[in-house]
């Protein structure tokens, strides 16, 4: 099946930056859509940015002008460069990547694991 690995949370202070990495392997014939959500305490999931196949982008309002989502398609793995943190931009972030696999070349949607990112005051 397929293997996401998220890399790069922490804990950063207001305005700083933090890059997220998400990594998929296993079975893959080849990938679509690539994105980042959050999911803050209390809150429901969001969509925070997401890239196309073709490299189209769109993004939270709330994150416009800060966020910029890139991929590596050789290396089958998304970025989320984030600039500018705010503190409600804590939450744990999630990367979802969507793609068929080698068997019977079927759809997948795969979740990575989370990763945490705390923006301080």
């Amino acid at each position: 099946q397929v293997q996401l690995v998220e890399s790069g949370g922490g804990l950063v202070r207001a305005g700083g930056s933090l890059r997220l990495s998400c990594a998929a392997s296993g079975s893959i014939v080849s990938i679509g859509a690539m994105g980042w959500y959050r999911q803050a305490p209390g809150k429901q999931r969001e969509l925070v940015a997401a890239i196309t196949s073709g490299g189209s982008t769109n993004y939270a309002d709330s994150v416009k002008g800060r966020f910029t989502i890139s991929r590596d398609n050789a290396k089958n793995t998304v970025f989320l460069q984030m600039n500018s943190l705010k503190p409600e931009d804590t939450a744990v972030y999630y990367c979802n990547i969507e793609g068929i696999i080698v068997v019977k070349f079927l759809p997948f949607s795969s979740w990575g694991q989370g990763t945490q990112v705390t923006v301080s005051s």
